[in-house]
């Protein structure tokens, strides 16, 4: 399959050398992480629920490395790819997905409920289109604090067609919170196509109605997508308000794990494979003598190690007590 991609010209923000090779870092840490997953669970070393992020690498590394660490994000059962670009750490979330005690949540989240504050990664829900008005949440106390810090809300295109959308989309303009909605426009919504369930033909065209800035994006165009989420981000940060950024993928694999994914198109899907951004990028880099491939295989080698690594610190570490499940109930912390 070729690996052929024509990274359009722009005229907006790019990000530098060094930005271009950290993107790539948090890119191929998610696919070589979700490689792993598929990998454990077809052994029968965990059983879980899985929702694969190959295909959407680009855009939470594209928004997250335009991001201070103090920022924070709040995503969804299937942002996996979402916490790792923010910085979730590798055994702390491997701990979690194997309900262990070391896990981010002492295993008691599981793989649909990953929080670590310390990284900024604030929420993952389980709930569709929950995020949003959680966001705005976390921004509102953001703005209240005079921080400058912004909130980035994730959810996919399925989300746009509840009500929690529409309502954290008026809150946040009317407030001028420092929020960014970004929309992973995967074109399924859980099993279904999109087109057989929104009316519009892009998400963006929403944000008119809410008063702010509504941008559709090539969400697999590492610097399209850089420069939407600078833009976006530089105006939640300065007091100007939200942004709807709607940025267009496609998902290799279905919804979940173990689904057939039978509703999509089997010339469509071997296109977007055809197109994976995540060796197009590398291919790039190398091209334009940003990284030679020596220091980039050196690079995946490492991530490699380092998701082994997690791997076998979570298989390795304790059940949580069933005394555990009474612990943080309570702001003491204490055993209800």
């Amino acid at each position: 399959m070729s690996s052929a991609v024509d990274f359009g010209p722009t005229n907006q923000a790019a990000p530098n050398p060094a930005t271009q090779v950290e993107m790539y870092r948090r890119m191929t840490l998610i696919k070589q992480n979700d490689e792993a997953s598929r990998k454990v669970i077809r052994s029968g070393r965990l059983l879980m629920p899985y929702y694969s992020p190959r295909g959407q690498e680009v855009i939470p590394c594209a928004v997250s490395v335009n991001l201070n660490d103090d920022d924070t994000i709040c995503t969804i059962y299937r942002g996996i790819h979402d916490m790792l670009a923010k910085g979730v750490p590798l055994k702390e979330l491997w701990a979690e997905i194997a309900g262990r005690i070391t896990g981010t949540c002492k295993g008691k989240g599981g793989p649909m409920h990953i929080t670590h504050p310390s990284s900024g990664a604030m929420l993952t829900t389980g709930v569709v289109g929950s995020s949003m008005p959680i966001a705005n949440g976390l921004a509102w106390a953001q703005k209240l604090d005079g921080s400058r810090r912004i909130t980035v809300a994730y959810f996919g295109d399925g989300a746009t067609n509840i009500g929690a959308f529409h309502e954290s989309l008026n809150l946040a303009s009317l407030w001028k919170l420092p929020v960014v909605f970004v929309c992973q426009n995967n074109r399924f919504a859980e099993h279904t196509r999109y087109e057989n369930c929104t009316s519009v033909d892009q998400i963006s065209k929403r944000a008119a109605g809410y008063g702010m800035p509504g941008i559709t994006v090539d969400g697999n165009d590492p610097f399209a997508m850089y420069a939407a989420a600078h833009e976006a981000i530089a105006r939640a940060r300065n007091g100007a308000g939200p942004t709807l950024i709607e940025a267009m993928t496609f998902r290799f694999f279905g919804h979940v794990f173990g689904d057939d994914d039978s509703y999509m198109r089997k010339e469509e899907k071997a296109e977007a494979i055809s197109r994976d951004p995540v060796p197009a990028f590398r291919a790039k880099l190398i091209a334009d003598g940003i990284a030679t491939a020596e220091q980039l295989a050196a690079m995946e080698a490492k991530i490699a190690d380092d998701i082994e690594e997690a791997i076998k610190f979570a298989l390795s570490s304790e059940v949580p007590p069933p005394g555990e499940l009474l612990r943080d109930v309570y702001a003491d912390g204490g055993v209800a």
